[in-house]
């Protein structure tokens, strides 16, 4: 006699495979997708001044978001901070 195996209930739901998102838009995509915009439009030798206060994710995650996204499209930026500042400006 073979003995039935118990079904264990699923932990999470399901869905279809081809139902599923593709791509990452991360939380810090609307800024940087901003900063990126405003650096096009720059003249040499002017920066961004971005209010530290804008930035509800800390200017550490969002440097590194912007980092991430600059290295990927090969652009060359620079940033620096103050007390109530993020600088960002095209280097080059």
């Amino acid at each position: 006699m073979a003995t039935q195996a118990k079904k264990v209930s699923m932990n999470f739901s399901t869905m279809s495979q081809v139902d599923v998102p593709q791509g990452r838009n991360g939380k810090h995509k609307d800024i940087v997708t901003k900063i990126l915009s405003d650096l096009d439009q720059l003249q040499k030798g002017i920066a961004l001044k971005i209010p530290l206060a804008e930035l509800a994710d800390g200017k550490e995650n969002v440097r590194s978001a912007l980092n991430r996204a600059t290295r990927k499209s090969g652009r060359r930026v620079a940033t620096a901070t103050d007390a109530t500042f993020l600088y960002v400006w095209n280097e080059g």
